[in-house]
């Protein structure tokens, strides 16, 4: 009985620490989720992940709530916590927040909560805590942040006191998130061009926000690196050709200093970001161009393209490709397409490459909104 148990517990160990989600099907290494931000009820699809990369239809899971029907302007409305045991999505259209837990037979619905404001569109997650991002329902609503408990059974309970300003009312906030070490949470403003820090206290509270100008117009999607590092996306109003990608060093104690100011992807409409795992390169989508553009990422957190024209990947015209995820092992890429209603893969290489990954369609309804992978 000893060697048995013994031999469990091993086990365990072994596929947590190659980062086998203990939730995936037996025959399936990881998964794959977006919601459908149906205003006439809100609902996450969940795709199984093969290990060659490519993607199978699994179920639809209604959340409880309604979705926009519109576009959210985001980033991060769907999430995993770091042991991927649970998904949180936003319900912006019936403002609140839903969990489920992850399990091998499918989602599970345990939770679904008040937002704490209007309009949830981003949210974030350190540990135990979860903050969310409102957007205001409409002009003249004041946006904010609010911050919830996570309890060991998944559920949240709302931190009392937690809601905190954005810089204005109205600011078409894009997305919300905590730094790798959990001592700050930004949040990106497009209408004012503001990048807001706030410091992380004792219990979840937050003070703030600090209040800096972005290096370049329409900040919007971002991701944290190494080393406090900060890689923005900057949209300049969706104008032609002209998008960027600043990258910045933020500091525990708020402080936000820039790096590499308003590099060019040379496309249209970067907003989307995400970083490799070992923090080595950056990618954004570029929703007017059909594209994605890399970066190397330098020791100081400084940022050169990887292809002179900016399309390290192509997801094809018209495809308006929106967030993307990673595999929990770094190896694929996924990209949210608005514009065709479907899902792109992409194998990432060494170098920092991205190769298509020859699929069937991933297909999604019109407006499906967020991305999620393990």
């Amino acid at each position: 009985m000893k060697i048995k148990i013994l031999l469990v517990i091993t086990l365990a160990a072994v596929f947590s620490l190659s980062g086998i989600a203990l939730g995936a099907p037996h025959n399936y290494p990881g998964a794959l989720y977006t919601m459908t931000n149906d205003a006439a009820g809100n609902s996450v699809l969940a795709f199984h992940r093969s290990w060659n990369g490519n993607l199978i239809y699994d179920d639809s899971y209604p959340t409880g709530g309604d979705g926009s029907g519109d576009g959210l302007g985001n980033q991060g409305a769907v999430i995993l916590s770091q042991n991927r045991r649970l998904l949180f999505v936003v319900n912006a259209g019936s403002n609140d927040i839903s969990v489920f837990a992850v399990k091998r037979s499918g989602l599970k619905l345990i939770d679904r909560v008040d937002s704490g404001g209007l309009r949830p569109i981003s949210l974030t997650l350190d540990r135990r805590i979860l903050y969310v991002l409102n957007a205001g329902g409409s002009v003249g609503d004041e946006d904010n942040i609010t911050g919830f408990k996570i309890a060991h059974n998944g559920t949240l309970w709302q931190l009392p006191n937690s809601t905190r300003p954005l810089s204005a009312a109205s600011t078409a906030p894009a997305q919300i998130a905590f730094s790798n070490d959990g001592e700050v949470i930004v949040v990106t403003e497009k209408t004012t061009d503001n990048i807001l820090v706030y410091t992380v206290e004792d219990g979840g509270y937050v003070d703030g926000p600090m209040v800096y100008p972005s290096s370049g117009a329409t900040p919007f999607g971002f991701a944290f690196g190494r080393r406090g590092q900060l890689f923005v996306s900057e949209a300049f109003g969706g104008a032609s050709d002209v998008s960027a990608v600043s990258s910045y060093v933020v500091s525990p104690d708020g402080s936000l200093s820039v790096v590499s100011p308003s590099v060019a992807t040379n496309q249209t409409a970067a907003c989307w970001v995400i970083v490799t795992k070992g923090g080595r390169f950056a990618y954004n989508t570029n929703a007017g161009s059909g594209s994605i553009s890399g970066f190397r990422i330098g020791h100081d957190g400084s940022i050169t393209l990887l292809d002179a024209d900016g399309r390290t990947g192509v997801t094809g015209d018209d495809s308006g490709p929106l967030d993307m995820a990673l595999s929990w092992n770094g190896l694929y890429l996924y990209s949210l397409n608005g514009g065709n209603d479907t899902i792109s893969a992409f194998r990432v290489k060494g170098d920092g490459r991205l190769i298509p990954i020859d699929m069937e369609a991933a297909d999604v309804p019109e407006g499906a909104n967020g991305l999620a992978a393990y």
